[in-house]
């Protein structure tokens, strides 16, 4: 067992709280198909990134807000089959509500509506693409999320599970927790644990700040 002390947990929210993965995958392959694009390649690339930078990155003669907003349009009505990560629930529920935040690379209202889907609770930190000009890798939305919450970015621990977002926790000065199989090749030196989802997770409240149990 590890033990990481913090003040604040910035959490990413699709694959770390909310099992919506499915669903973004179907929403991107659909927008995929309908412009001629490879539905795999654009899955693959899209993991931690907004919408707009990856139809830049996989369809630079597109209309990259135009096409995000399609892509916000449909996130933001299709909530069918969303759940929490396993260990969600309770690992929120012993935090106090100053002390965690969720940083995520998908609109507010998708971020509110799946967080709602799920039986989860909205935090009082939320940001999300609309909040910052560059997104995850760079770190600005998690320095953002780190002042929010009135914390020094090195007291902060981020919990990812895609690359783009440990690099972005990384250049922001936090620690990581990596969540699920998709950080299996990133070397054990960039992350502060692994965990398969958030169950292994236990946190106690101190008086100046948070002891992570990570089992």
């Amino acid at each position: 067992m590890s033990q990481i002390f913090c003040e604040r947990i910035l959490f990413d929210l699709d694959g770390v709280l909310v099992d919506s993965l499915p669903t973004v995958e179907r929403i991107l392959r659909d927008w995929a198909a309908s412009h001629g694009l490879d539905g795999d390649d654009a899955v693959a690339r899209s993991h931690g990134l907004r919408d707009i930078d990856l139809i830049a990155l996989i369809a630079p003669h597109l209309d990259a807000a135009h096409e995000a907003r399609v892509i916000a349009e449909r996130e933001e009505r299709d909530f069918d089959g969303l759940g929490p990560i396993p260990g969600a629930p309770a690992l929120l529920a012993s935090l106090p509500p100053v002390r965690w935040g969720v940083v995520t690379s998908g609109t507010r209202r998708v971020a509110r509506g799946r967080l709602a889907a799920a039986g989860l609770p909205e935090p009082g930190v939320l940001l999300a693409a609309e909040d910052f000009d560059r997104g995850k890798p760079d770190p600005e939305g998690y320095l953002k999320g780190a002042a929010a919450l009135g914390t020094p970015p090195g007291r902060c621990v981020v919990i990812e599970d895609a690359k783009a977002g440990v690099e972005a926790a990384l250049a922001a000065g936090m620690h990581c927790i990596g969540l699920g199989p998709g950080l299996s090749a990133l070397p054990d030196g960039m992350l502060s644990a692994r965990v398969p989802d958030l169950t292994p997770i236990r946190a106690s409240a101190l008086d100046e700040g948070l002891l992570l149990r990570v089992e």
